[in-house]
Parts: structure tokens; sequence; C-alpha cells
């Protein structure tokens, strides 16, 4: 991997601000749906397995449709630089669904062993912390506003997912939590890195793909599938895989190309808002105090964020 350094500075838009909202309105309101399916029953790989390979297969027609339209205009240079660029993008979707596979699937498995939800999505969104001090490692100088703002997100997150009850004891729920943040982290830089490169959808498409494979030999050979199981959860499923995965995955692609790594992890931390406001909504449940006030912090968090470019 070339040194980050070198690489062209990824400059954050509002195009690119709106894009990952969206991505993070529709992860939040999808953890309800992954929620549910988990409460049925379905075995955590099992899970992955299903949900990301429907992710890749939603974006199938698109990418046909659009290669017969393109083919038609490209010459015979252009076709063989596209088939070049096909070579790259397998290559770049095969290291990033590699790293979704093991944060999508150590987070699954924390459901295993811990019961709080707020408490695993707590230790997820720490990814928004990682990101910057990783890219220090590249040498990639993080100014001084953005600091403020990471620390209000996190300060936010706090508020909005853990509450009053604190932490309690460290159990293996919460150390699979954080080596899952550590790979989202992981899986954000290398986004930043591959999606200027490439198509968008067809990296997306490939990273799903590689994921769900994984995942599918894992639950070959770690659980059994139960059809019946499976059938009863679809509904969770189709709606996790394809606007979690299909959809809102390939925004994040989409997005990235507009805003900086960590800016972009500190916008699509705002599916744990969003995740509040999906489960008041769907099952009545008003938000207290403590997670307004959350929401509150990491309104104003992003807001900061964006006041080193005036």
């Amino acid at each position: 991997m070339e040194n980050l350094e070198n690489q062209p500075a990824v400059r954050t838009s509002f195009k690119g601000i709106l894009i990952l909202l969206l991505t993070a309105f529709i992860w939040g309101t999808s953890f309800l749906a992954q929620r549910f399916g988990t409460d049925q029953g379905v075995a955590p790989f099992t899970f992955q397995a299903i949900r990301t390979l429907m992710g890749s297969f939603v974006l199938l027609p698109f990418i046909y449709i659009r290669h017969k339209i393109d083919k038609k205009n490209r010459s015979e240079d252009q076709e063989l630089q596209h088939k070049k660029d096909n070579k790259k993008i397998w290559l770049y979707g095969s290291i990033v669904g590699l790293a979704l596979c093991v944060a999508t699937n150590l987070q699954q498995w924390a459901f295993v062993y811990e019961e709080s939800a707020g408490k695993i999505a707590f230790i997820t969104a720490m990814y928004m912390f990682l990101v910057p001090i990783i890219g220090l490692f590249f040498k990639k100088r993080v100014p001084l506003l953005t600091w403020i703002s990471i620390i209000l997100g996190f300060t936010g997150l706090y508020f909005l997912c853990i509450k009053t009850e604190g932490f309690g004891g460290i159990n293996l729920g919460d150390i699979l939590t954080l080596g899952c943040s550590l790979f989202f982290a992981i899986q954000i830089l290398l986004l930043e890195k591959f999606s200027p490169q490439c198509d968008g959808i067809k990296l997306s498409c490939v990273e799903f793909f590689v994921s769900g494979m994984i995942s599918l030999i894992l639950m070959f050979i770690f659980e059994n599938p139960d059809l019946m199981i499976i059938k009863n959860a679809m509904p969770s499923i189709l709606y996790s895989g394809i606007l979690s995965c299909g959809i809102a995955y390939t925004l994040q692609i989409v997005g990235q190309k507009y805003c900086e790594a960590t800016i972009a992890s500190l916008l699509m931390c705002m599916e744990s808002v969003f995740a509040l406001l999906a489960e008041g909504l769907v099952l009545h449940r008003i938000p207290g105090l403590w997670e307004l006030l959350g929401c509150v912090i990491m309104l104003a968090a992003i807001i900061i964020s964006q006041l080193k470019k005036k």
C-alpha cells in the first residue's frame, strides 16, 4: 500500500455530508431489523452471509445495465483500460471486503455475549476516534477543531447510548465489539484510499461478495442453518441486506469520495441518533433527557468539524 502521505487530500463537500448522513439514516433504521433477526434466532455468520450476499446481488442489475450502455461508447483502448480497472476493483474490493467481514461478524457475535445494544453501539462508534489515530501512523495531520469535534461526538455517544447505567464489567462481548470498531476504522481508511480510484458501485458489489462468501464458508463450518428460522426472519434480513448493505454501503463509498475520512466517520456515527428516532417511532419509545442531550452534542460536533473550512 502506498504511503497515505503521498495521496491527494480528499476535500469535504456539502454533497459528501448529505450522502453520508443518508447512509447513517439507513444504517440507523436497519439496526431494528438486525435486532429483530437476532431475536428470531438467526445465527451470526448466517445472518451476515445472507445479508451481505444479498447486498451484492442487488447491485448486479445496475452494473449490468450501465455496462451495456457504456460499452457502446467505448473505443478499443478504453475497453482495454476498462478491463484493467475491473482487475483493480477485484483487488481493492477483496481487501475492503475482508475488513468488512471481520468487522460485521465481530459485531454480530458481540450480541451473543452482551445484552446491552447501547453499550455495543457506543463501543462500535469508537471507530470515530480510531480513524484519526490510525491516520497518524501514516502522517495524516488532524486539525485541532476536528479533534474537538471527535471528543464532542464521543461524549454525545456516551449520553446517547450508555446514559446513566455505566459500563459495568467488561465481558467477551465488549472485547469483540472493540475489535469490530477497529476493523470498521480500517475499512473507512481503505475506502478513503481506494474509492477515488474505482467505480463506487462495482467496488461495493465486490466488497459485499467477498465478505458474504467468507461468512458463508464460516456459516457451514461453525453453524447449522435452519431454513424455517431464516424464512421467519426474512423480512428483517431483506431490509438489512437490500437497504443497509446494497444501498447504504454503496452510498458510503460514493460519499467518501467527497468527504475526508475523519469527518466521514463522525457523520456515519449519526446512525445512533437515527436508530434512537426509529426505535421511538416503531416501538413507541420516547427518548429520555440523556438521549436528547447526546443528539444535541453530536449535532454540535458535526457543525464544529466544518468550521475549519470557514
